[in-house]
């Protein structure tokens, strides 16, 4: 079984956002940020009973906001060709389910925190480092977000929390369970977590 991880880089989608400088990999992340307000601020879904609805919602923008094909080559890497076509299909839907499960769990416990963007770095002309922080009241988090430029829209790869990454994270599991395993052993390790959430 795949141990579960706290992942807190996503709770920057809960909170309030002050650009200091904003390219189109920044602006993009605001934006996302706004529309997710936008939804845990809607008075018709405060009730308890909005909380299918309002998770509905906010998976929208999860898609919107996520590059799940890029995510899932990068966390397997060289792993990836060991997979077949429809393996890799299989891999991409349950670990994009994994993922929104932690993503909504952690923004539906929105409380306000603020998030200051302070730096947009542009390792390519397809691909961007974007340099944040949540303030809380007692302490600075530190959150970078890595965008990839495909179709004309940036969407992000990887976050990366007090220099621990996401991608670095889940690879390093699925590595332990590859190196004395088929593919086939972490997809049904994939499909008993998204089965048992």
């Amino acid at each position: 079984m795949i141990k579960k991880i706290t992942i807190f880089s996503l709770l920057m989608m809960l909170i309030l956002c002050v650009p200091v400088y904003a390219g189109a990999p920044m602006t993009t992340v605001e934006s996302t940020v706004n529309k997710v307000l936008d939804v845990l601020r809607d008075p018709k879904l405060k009730d308890p009973s909005a909380k299918k609805a309002k998770a509905e919602k906010l998976r929208v923008i999860y898609k919107e906001m996520f590059d799940e094909i890029e995510f899932s080559k990068r966390t397997l890497q060289r792993n990836w060709t060991k997979f077949t076509p429809d393996q890799r299909k299989e891999f991409v839907g349950l670990f994009e389910q994994v993922l929104e499960k932690a993503y909504l769990d952690k923004i539906l416990e929105y409380s306000n925190e603020k998030i200051v963007f302070h730096k947009e770095t542009m390792a390519a002309d397809d691909k961007a480092e974007i340099q944040s922080k949540i303030v809380t009241s007692s302490k600075e988090i530190p959150i970078y977000y890595r965008m990839i430029l495909k179709d004309g829209k940036w969407k992000v790869y990887d976050v990366v929390v007090e220099n621990v990454s996401l991608v670095q994270n889940y690879r390093t599991q699925f590595s332990d369970i590859l190196a004395s395993g088929t593919p086939e052993k972490l997809l049904e390790s994939l499909r008993k977590k998204v089965n048992t959430q």
